[in-house]
């Protein structure tokens, strides 16, 4: 996408760095609205198929706009060449905003329905269930390898209309795939808005505080005598110690009104532990953010330090500049299988943990990798350019940066996975995926942020690290400051990390002795 709007549109290098970055980051912002839709209304199969189908739309229109020369600018036959019309721009980011609505849509409910396929009550199929993630973020590999080698090579020979009209006619046919399978699959039916219930716990809780009440020994909590939660679909959730401010929504001063009671005024105690489970993650999203600042460089300046770089292979053939996330994601490929059938038996038999590490301690690894990667960028973007002929030296000298990026990828982005996943409830999946996801949204907004602070305090477009001619910028720079950045958050993820308490933990010591349901209100005593 950076030569297209370089090359096609005729935008500057940095330019077009940032409106990609800009891009990426609203398609992963968007996943925010495909969760609640699909937990709250459609459910995780619909929101993938309707989605599915604004995202074709918007292929076909950027498709469109890649073969009609009224919709692309005038061939430039001089300098300066001639930029795209208003109208013309305008036509192209229509159909990159469908693009990025129909990845908010589809992103965050694919991971989650594929593993509601798996039941968590049968021991053989919940262990294929954390399998399942690995394998998913490989098949995710396969389509980018696909699309980095094959497509990119289509774009550099046939043109930018067979670039994006073959992933447009696969998105087609790849939605007629899913939708053959509709009998076989599980569903889990949306649960109603769970942000909707977040809001009462808290206007509940702030409520009673005003009013007095106060938690402690021998405190009475309200929760439903049915074997189900109030909340429709979902199992209910024991009492933990942790946030026990929000424990005030669900303190039981009347309970002969407690079945009559508003929501806003008096809430289940597995609808205030859904609300503390996803405040408990919110400090390791958090703290993971930076991470994907790094990630975005795969789209941006790792492409275009390629393009001028020797990129030969033997004397007939060149490799497409966007091609060379390939090291990255041929590393995926390589390392998900390896370390799934290896790796994970090995580190079960010496750790004991079920998956041989645990999501917290992957996560940790794929921070700590990433912090490599940017300054081995550093350090081969400083060679490049102190080099007597720039252009001449190997693309291959990017595949440390790249290569470390991918394994960086595969423990960070599956242990998130795993983590975000294994923390939600019943009722917050799909939110909880779109949490993880928002961060490559809000890593992209920030790199772009980055990238005007640098080229601003240091000389702008023309005197700046980075400049439309990367031979006179300061690229490697500008990857050192992503070095710092990744190595600060490393520390701050660490010191989080050791002091996380998960779902399960954040509860114990809370025996059924001390969790009874009482009377036809079905109230839960307060061990605290």
């Amino acid at each position: 996408m950076v030569a297209y709007l370089v090359i096609e549109m005729r935008q500057s290098l940095p330019t077009a760095v940032t409106h990609v970055s800009d891009w990426i980051g609203a398609a992963y912002i968007l996943t925010l609205l495909g969760a609640f839709l699909a937990d709250s209304y459609l459910g995780r199969f619909r929101t993938i198929i309707s989605f599915s189908c604004i995202y074709a739309v918007g292929m076909v229109l950027l498709t469109l706009s890649a073969s009609i020369d009224g919709l692309r600018p005038a061939p430039c036959t001089a300098r300066p060449c001639p930029k795209a019309t208003s109208g013309q721009t305008a036509f192209l980011y229509a159909a990159l905003a469908l693009i990025a609505l129909g990845t908010g849509g589809i992103k965050p409910c694919v991971s989650s329905f594929g593993a509601d396929q798996f039941d968590e009550s049968d021991p053989r199929e919940a262990h294929n269930k954390y399998a399942f993630f690995n394998w998913f973020f490989f098949a995710i590999n396969m389509g980018a390898l696909f699309g980095i080698t094959v497509l990119v090579y289509l774009q550099d020979e046939k043109g930018w209309v067979w670039g994006f009209a073959v992933p447009t006619a696969t998105m087609m046919f790849s939605v007629v795939i899913l939708i053959a399978g509709a009998r076989y699959y599980r569903y889990q039916k949306p649960m109603g808005s769970p942000f909707t219930r977040f809001f009462q716990v808290i206007v509940a809780a702030t409520r009673n505080h005003f009013g007095g009440v106060k938690v402690g020994n021998g405190t009475v909590l309200y929760e439903v005598r049915t074997r189900e939660s109030s909340i429709k679909g979902a199992r209910k959730l024991a009492h933990t110690k942790q946030y026990r401010f929000l424990d005030k929504a669900a303190a039981l001063t009347d309970p002969e009104n407690a079945n009559t009671g508003s929501p806003w005024r008096l809430c289940t105690v597995t609808q205030v532990e859904e609300l503390k489970s996803f405040i408990r993650v919110l400090p390791i999203w958090a703290s993971t953010i930076a991470l994907a600042i790094s990630f975005s460089q795969n789209s941006t300046f790792f492409v275009s330090q390629a393009a001028i770089m020797d990129r030969s292979i033997g004397p007939h053939f060149k490799i497409p500049a966007g091609s060379v996330p390939v090291f990255g994601a041929i590393n995926a490929l390589v390392l998900v299988p390896i370390y799934e059938k290896w790796i994970v038996p090995f580190l079960r038999w010496r750790t004991g943990h079920r998956r041989g590490i645990s999501s917290l301690q992957r996560m940790g690894l794929g921070l700590i990798i990433s912090v490599i990667a940017m300054a081995s960028g550093a350090l081969v973007e400083r060679n490049r350019r102190n080099d007597p002929n720039p252009r001449a030296v190997s693309v291959f000298w990017l595949f440390p940066q790249i290569f470390l990026m991918g394994m960086a990828e595969v423990f960070t982005y599956v242990g998130q996975l795993e983590f975000f996943y294994d923390e939600a409830t019943d009722g917050t999946r799909s939110i909880s995926s779109a949490m993880f996801l928002c961060e490559f949204g809000i890593g992209s907004w920030l790199n772009t942020a980055l990238i005007k602070i640098v080229g601003g305090t240091t000389g702008g477009e023309q005197k700046g690290w980075l400049r439309n001619d990367l031979n006179s910028s300061r690229l490697d720079y500008y990857y050192w400051v992503l070095t710092g950045i990744s190595a600060a958050n490393f520390f701050v993820y660490l010191w989080i990390a050791c002091r996380y308490k998960g779902k399960s933990a954040a509860g114990a010591g809370v025996t059924d002795e001390s969790l009874v349901e009482m009377g036809s209100q079905g109230r839960v005593q307060n061990g605290n």
